[in-house]
């Protein structure tokens, strides 16, 4: 199984509009490739930051190709929609793990 990582720190004035937007937009639309089994979404804990929040948002793939396919065919869309509706509001890193136990 391939694990894809997303760690974002929204700005606290817009976080709670942004999970929303996640849970009921973003993510959907991510599942809806067709190329991820599941999701789990994490708040980060122990880096209170009173400018902004951070989340993991966890994706799991069934195999490399899988994610790769996702990544070629779908990620670009979907990153430029999220920067449109976030600029400036946002800071994201990406982590591609696969599970070895």
């Amino acid at each position: 199984m391939i694990l894809y990582n997303v760690t974002v720190k929204i700005t606290t004035d817009a976080h709670q509009e942004w999970v929303h937007w996640m849970k009921n937009t973003h993510i959907p639309d991510v599942l809806a490739t067709g190329l991820f089994t599941g999701y789990k979404m994490f708040r980060i804990m122990g880096d209170e930051d009173p400018e902004g929040v951070t989340y993991a948002i966890q994706y799991f793939s069934p195999s490399l190709d899988a994610f790769l396919r996702y990544r070629d065919e779908h990620s670009p869309r979907l990153q430029a929609e999220h920067a449109q509706r976030y600029a400036n509001k946002y800071v994201a890193f990406r982590t591609l793990m696969e599970e070895i136990l």
